[in-house]
């Protein structure tokens, strides 16, 4: 039986390096597991498009696809603008929504792996405060879930982590940097919890000023990469069940 082709769905953005980052991303997937078809496409702003990429799988004969949002919270693309582009694929398709990456653990270790790629090491940990950046949503559950991550973190052994966000949301990068110095951290770090460079990430980028480290966004690290994964399969899982694979 052939496997769902794993179809990709980005936010897009007119930041050329944020569709460079995605299609790395989407590379290491099909490092990890050689054989499974991977299609990419965007919601806005970069080519090809969610509905012309469904369009042309159709075309092709495939039938079955798992549609796999590149995001990190359940917010608004999630919850609306994802399901309704999904709702306008050619009828012949069977499509799974996959669930969005984040909160896992290995998101986690990808933060960490980015923190130490910038400077830090696993010594630095319990004196160094972190600030965990996202984009920043309207959306409450959004906002709850980066909250909650900032605290798994932190029991991890940091001095402190803090949510921060570059949008939407309060406190802003700049403010939680401030926050974390005044708690006695001998340093502060930034980590964006964020999958690829663009005007959201710069504006994290800024207000880590005052920091000591600022991280790379998580971007193609392998461990978002198997998360990828991880969705992938847990959406294909009950259609398999029901077919007694």
């Amino acid at each position: 039986m052939r496997s769902p082709v794993l179809f990709v769905i980005a936010h897009g953005s007119r930041d050329p390096r944020h569709a460079a980052t995605v299609h790395a991303l989407v590379q290491q997937v099909r490092s990890l597991r050689p054989g499974l078809r991977v299609a990419t496409g965007f919601l806005d702003f970069n080519l090809p498009s969610v509905r012309g990429v469904l369009e042309s799988l159709d075309a092709e004969g495939v039938r079955d696809v798992v549609a796999l949002p590149l995001l990190l919270t359940r917010a608004f693309h999630a919850k609306t603008d994802v399901p309704a582009v999904l709702r306008e694929a050619p009828a012949r398709l069977r499509i799974r929504q996959a669930d969005v990456l984040g909160p896992s653990p290995l998101l986690l270790s990808a933060l960490e792996r980015r923190l130490y790629e910038a400077g830090l090491s696993p010594a630095d940990k319990s004196s160094t405060g972190v600030v965990l950046a996202s984009a920043g949503s309207t959306d409450p559950e959004a906002s709850a879930a980066i909250a909650d991550i900032a605290r798994e973190w932190w029991h991890t052994g940091w001095c402190a982590v803090r949510p921060a966000f570059a949008s939407a949301s309060l406190p802003r990068t700049e403010e939680a940097v401030r926050e974390l110095r005044a708690l006695g951290c001998s340093r502060v770090a930034v980590a964006p919890y964020v999958l690829a460079p663009g005007f959201l990430p710069d504006r994290i980028a800024r207000g880590a000023a005052g920091a000591d480290v600022l991280a790379d966004v998580l971007g193609p690290a392998p461990e978002v990469a198997q998360v990828l994964l991880e969705r992938y399969d847990a959406a294909r899982r009950p259609a398999l069940a029901a077919l007694g694979a």
